[in-house]
């Protein structure tokens, strides 16, 4: 028991440092690091079976730390890094505004400002498939969407609320997080993420809408918000029209050549985001009139994105990992599943104890990547031990993890809409309080329904 009480103390510690502003990468792998010295100091075995000890306990914790950037930093983050390089360098050639652009178009012609809301969600979690930060998205939400649904009579909360939620379920294939969970589920990325959880995500995004659809409506009868005027034609959009297919490459890819699709041709990730990157850059170079020294100035911002992704996804995902590392060495894990087993819990007490420390963890930090990253780690040691799926514990997290994310007043995407749309964060958390709640059990119950839970 004392292993599960310095766990849980550690975990809270860390959670709390988070939120006070260290930097979670930072945090996470000194928590880790800490834990795998505590674990040596309790006499437990410091490294897993397949990372071979150097024979002492603090130099063992350097080893894991050495393991897991070698592991992680040149397998899984190379593909987020190759990902977030190619999402740089599409916002950079203004395909991304295209694809917002685009979309937006339709929403004009709806009269009923809460229909409105409705298509507007639904239009902006579309764009999740091309836009994969929750902020990113948010902020370019904001600038595009926004006005138009100030303009069409929606409240400025319920306006900024939309801008805010549609990263809140997971639907790009190609997500950093789903590329994570495929993997630690065992199952190919595009089996993972469209015949396991794009059904749960759909059933979630219906139900988010019609709950975003009558809070909104309550809380506008309670507290209304005067109507603005905004030209939507005034957006600017430098990019041809044809443009709005770039951004979609990866995820035709994923299908496309898949090794099914099309016989005897499978690419993997990686190969398919570089011929991605090659094909935006010849389509760019084509565009701007064969200016060679333009087109590789452009991707220069691809290469800076890829630098970015190394600093602020793959960094958190080594330290998540370390961390993971010590609650499963300490045997915080092990003392968690005894309870677990004196309680008669089964599969799905498991998967809902997941689920919501990884709901409370995304909210008390405001990150979606840092919780799931950090617990992730333990489910498939944890499904092999109980006889179940991986998945079934996995997606039901990766979704908690951005669910709880959106209702964090202190996560980016909702410090950085509520900022622009000049309301408190509160007020905004409030908004998307209820949807995501509706969300999240939705997400419960289509893991239930629709995920086998033997393995």
């Amino acid at each position: 028991m004392l292993e599960l009480f310095i766990g849980l103390a550690v975990t809270i510690a860390v959670g709390y440092f988070i939120v006070k502003g260290y930097r979670p990468a930072g945090t996470l792998l000194t928590a880790g690091i800490f834990l795998l010295l505590l674990t040596g100091i309790l006499g437990h075995t410091v490294l897993p079976a397949k990372v071979a000890s150097t024979g002492n306990m603090v130099t063992d914790a350097l080893e894991y730390v050495k393991y897991m950037l070698q592991y992680r930093g040149g397998g899984l983050g190379m593909q987020i890094m190759l990902l977030c390089g190619f999402a740089s360098y599409m916002t950079h050639i203004g395909a991304n505004n295209v694809v917002v652009k685009q979309f937006s178009k339709p929403l004009s012609f709806i009269k009923s400002p809460y229909v409105l809301l409705v298509a507007a969600y639904i239009v902006a979690c579309l764009m999740s498939l091309a836009v994969s930060s929750a902020t990113g998205l948010g902020v370019l939400l904001m600038a595009t969407l926004f006005p138009m649904m100030t303009a069409m009579g929606i409240s400025r909360p319920a306006a900024v609320a939309v801008c805010a939620s549609p990263a809140a379920i997971i639907l790009s294939p190609t997500s950093g997080d789903v590329v994570i969970a495929a993997e630690k589920s065992g199952l190919a990325l595009d089996v993972f993420a469209v015949q396991t959880v794009l059904p749960v995500s759909i059933c979630a995004i219906i139900v988010m809408a019609a709950a975003a659809f009558f809070w909104n409506k309550y809380l506008d009868k309670k507290d209304s918000s005067p109507m603005e005027r905004v030209d939507v034609s005034t957006i600017k959009v430098d990019a041809p029209a044809f443009y709005c297919i770039l951004p979609f490459l990866p995820i035709i890819g994923v299908f496309l050549f898949n090794g099914r699709t099309i016989p005897g041709l499978s690419l993997d990730i990686y190969t398919i985001v570089v011929c991605s990157i090659f094909l935006g850059a010849l389509v760019n170079f084509v565009t701007k009139r064969f200016n060679g020294k333009q087109s590789l100035e452009d991707l220069e911002s691809c290469y800076q994105g890829m630098a970015d992704a190394f600093k602020g996804v793959v960094m958190l995902l080594v330290a998540a990992g370390v961390f993971a590392q010590g609650l499963m060495s300490i045997g915080a894990i092990d003392n968690l599943l005894h309870l677990a087993d004196k309680a008669g819990a089964g599969g799905v007490a498991l998967m809902l104890i997941l689920t919501g420390l990884t709901v409370a963890a995304a909210i008390a930090t405001g990150s979606g990547n840092a919780p799931f990253y950090a617990f992730v780690e333990l489910a498939p040691s944890l499904a092999a031990k109980m006889g179940l799926n991986p998945a079934f514990l996995i997606i039901p997290m990766l979704q908690a993890s951005n669910l709880g994310r959106t209702i964090s007043p202190v996560s980016g995407v909702i410090v950085a809409t509520s900022g622009m749309g000049k309301i408190s964060p509160f007020e905004v958390v409030k908004r998307t309080s209820v949807p995501v709640l509706a969300g999240l059990i939705t997400v419960i119950f289509g893991t239930l329904v629709l995920v086998p839970m033997s393995a």
